[in-house]
């Protein structure tokens, strides 16, 4: 079963960015790494030999996927999405009910998922208790340490 990702247009340049990079810069160098390693003798006893072509597995095992992932994404269209609930792209004040500290996040799909910048995906447990919901609601999110709840302070795009 193939599995669709939802991707912006920043997030899907990457993601061919990363592929053109691999296929076109990264596939090369690993042939000849590999030809290199083969001029040096005996393949038998050459450990360089043997780790050049499983580097080139492995890249190639990482170009099948994104391959795949890129087969499968799709473009999300903002001004098609709903600005009265959390959905994609959308950019969520929320209150925990808890401590009282709010936060701001925009969902993404998993893939642009970025702490750091405020990006939670919306397949993780605080991005799916999300989705869905209006200003005001109360979002419960079963998490390890138990149930959470924050309140919908503001949903926004821009």
């Amino acid at each position: 079963m193939t599995k669709v990702s939802y991707y912006t247009a920043d997030g899907l340049k990457k993601l061919r960015e990363e592929l053109d990079y691999l296929k076109h810069v990264m596939r090369p160098k690993a042939s000849q790494d590999i030809a290199e390693a083969r001029d040096k003798g005996d393949l038998s006893e050459n450990a360089e030999y043997d780790a050049a072509k499983e580097a080139q597995g492995l890249l190639e095992m990482r170009i099948s996927k994104l391959e795949e992932v890129h087969s499968n994404a799709r473009l999300i269209d903002e001004s098609q999405l709903d600005t009265s609930k959390a959905l994609v792209l959308s950019k969520v004040r929320i209150k925990n009910q808890l401590n009282g500290i709010e936060m701001k996040y925009t969902l993404v799909a998993e893939s642009e998922a970025d702490l750091k910048t405020g990006k939670i995906s919306v397949t993780s447990p605080i991005g799916k208790g999300l989705l869905g919901k209006s200003v005001g609601e109360i979002a419960e999110i079963t998490v390890p340490n138990g149930v959470l709840k924050f309140e919908i302070i503001e949903i926004s795009r821009d």
